[in-house]
């Protein structure tokens, strides 16, 4: 097997001994961490807590093997939990089984590694980016408050039968106006999260979230929680599950898949993005497609093993690289260490009260909440704040799993939207500054007198063609009338059928040759010239209009028109 396809047998190959101490150290540290975080979220994804520990293992297994990164690590994440709630509940009968949960898991975990793998075979990385960082902002934004509302009956020791957050809001008001509040559980949970915000923000360095755990576990046992009404883990299965082919019917094919393309676009994104950040830092390369490959070869490890589909965390990579992670063999021993206490301690964690995972749940849906991007993004500019807002909106209104779909759409639509309504403009001389500039940023910058300098600032297509008609029909009619009008095209990259019928039609019009205005163009692409004589455009614009620079297309009107640069109109320059 080639060694580019699985890169963490070539680094076993050649792994430096001086590394093993500090991966060492790093992994048992990564642990403790990925313990309670992974039980907490498998909950937060409506499936039973030791599925978390599951999928840390195989997860953190198939990345180490097939993952390009270094440090980067992977385990069950708060953003992904709630869409996969959305996709697995559902399904689930009426009763509730956790077997059908756990199956239905875990073959959305399978979908979603298939749909990575084959992604990175076949070099799609730019999928990544289908969701722009405005509508991600947005997105994760409204996926804060989605946990944050579904976690607080947890957090007050009662239950909410409800769907959608303004469903389990009120349910909750409900709740806690009746009565139903446990203080020994709200005291416990509250606490850890106060706890756990309070060293995340005053000693970063020290494991907040393993302090909260260790602590809840300790209060539970001497102060007996479980008699004061506050639910408790309980013991975990001893072992470790074997080989299983998740079974599910037809019926719920549609929707699994639906939710494996969410988590597939949202995964990808928080991976290669936390990847680049990382790889920044050493001076190392993200490859896009690796990591692909690496994100569902740890996707389809955790299925095959009663595991759930999962993401990287950016939060985990920089606990790893604190205690000085070196290689994914700090994966590695968090992987051994984690099944270790499976098979030989599983009543470790029996007492740890189930407020308490509310509590780490909650402090990770905190940390994806961006209200300082959000701020900036309106200071900055208001139509990609506009954007955010509606993603928001999107994952708080209609759900999760439509939210995602609702931040794709609108990625995608801002996309088209600015290539349908590109910027455009007329460029002036200023005197010295060198080069053509816009008359926007200079009002009272020299015209030429009878042939204006037009600059469309986008490829030229279906979409926009009638913008760019009719953006030069208006250059014709105005004044003084001009002979010329010179497309500054540089930034024109691409012209197709549609546009080039338009342009054909164009230099036909009637109303254009009636004026004598010619159309002329400087500084084409080369690629793009080559397309407008593949559309034997040149049979109707005539092949001289064709100038390599601007300088060049404005000496010869200069010499045919023995026109001179003159100032703005009165009436643009005001």
């Amino acid at each position: 097997m080639r060694a580019s396809l699985v890169p963490g047998v070539a680094l076993l190959g050649s792994y430096p001994a001086k590394s093993l101490p500090r991966d060492l150290v790093a992994g048992l540290v990564l642990t403790a961490l990925l313990v309670p975080q992974g039980m907490a979220y498998a909950e937060l994804a409506g499936l039973p807590a030791i599925t978390g520990l599951y999928t840390s293992i195989l997860c953190l297994l198939g990345y180490a093997f097939f993952g390009p990164s270094r440090i980067l690590v992977l385990g069950p994440d708060s953003s992904l939990g709630p869409m996969i709630a959305a996709t697995v509940l559902p399904l689930v009968a009426a009763d509730g089984d956790p077997r059908r949960a756990v199956a239905l898991g875990s073959a959305l975990a399978l979908m979603t590694g298939a749909m990575a793998l084959l992604a990175g075979i076949g070099k799609l990385g730019f999928i990544a980016d289908l969701i722009s960082k405005p509508t991600m902002i947005g997105y994760m934004n409204g996926l804060a408050l989605t946990i944050l509302v579904g976690q607080l009956p947890k957090l007050f020791g009662f239950s909410v039968d409800a769907s959608g957050l303004f469903a389990e809001l009120i349910g909750f008001a409900a709740e806690v106006a009746g009565g139903a509040t446990v203080p020994a559980a709200l005291a416990i949970g509250l606490g850890g999260l106060v706890v756990i915000l309070a060293l995340q923000r005053v000693l970063p360095k020290i494991p907040a979230v393993l302090v909260v755990v260790v602590l809840s576990i300790g209060a539970a046992a001497v102060l007996g929680l479980g008699d004061r009404g506050v639910d408790l883990v309980g013991p975990l299965p001893q072992g470790f599950p074997p080989l299983t082919i998740p079974y599910i019917t037809l019926s719920d094919v549609p929707l699994l898949l639906a939710g494996a393309l969410g988590i597939t676009v949202v995964s990808l994104a928080d991976t290669i993005s936390t990847a680049t950040a990382f790889a920044a830092r050493t001076g190392q390369r993200v490859d896009g497609n690796k990591e692909m490959i690496g994100i569902g070869a740890a996707n389809v490890a955790a299925g095959l093993f009663q595991g759930f589909p999962v993401s990287t965390s950016g939060s985990r990579t920089a606990v790893a690289e604190q205690a000085g992670a070196r290689t994914q063999v700090t994966g590695l021993v968090g992987a051994g260490a984690i099944s270790l206490i499976l098979l030989l301690a599983p009543g470790l964690l029996r007492n740890l009260p189930q407020p308490t995972l509310a509590a780490v749940v909650i402090a990770a849906s905190l940390s994806l909440a961006d209200i300082p991007g959000t701020v900036r993004l309106y200071r900055l500019r208001r139509t990609e704040f506009s954007l955010s807002i509606a993603a928001f909106v999107g994952v708080v209104w209609l759900g999760v799993l439509p939210g995602i779909a609702v931040a794709v759409a609108l990625s995608i639509g801002n996309v088209f939207r600015r290539a349908w309504w590109p910027y455009q403009t007329v460029l002036g001389r200023v005197p010295g500054i060198p080069g053509y500039h816009d008359v926007r940023s200079y009002p009272h910058a020299e015209r030429l007198p009878g042939c204006p300098i037009y600059r469309f600032d986008a490829p030229v297509f279906f979409a926009n063609a009638r913008t760019f008609r009719e953006q030069i029909l208006a250059l014709a009619e105005s004044q003084p009338r001009p002979a010329w009008i010179i497309v500054a095209a540089e930034p024109i990259t691409d012209v197709d059928t549609t546009a080039a019928d338009m342009l054909r039609d164009l230099d036909l019009d009637l109303e254009l040759n009636k004026k004598g205005v010619d159309i002329v163009f400087a500084e084409m692409k080369d690629p793009v010239r080559r397309k407008i004589d593949q559309y034997e455009l040149t049979a109707t614009i005539d092949p001289a209009h064709f100038y390599p620079t601007l300088d060049a297309a404005i000496t010869a009107f200069r010499t045919t028109a023995g026109a001179e640069w003159g100032p703005a109109p009165a009436e643009e320059a005001s």
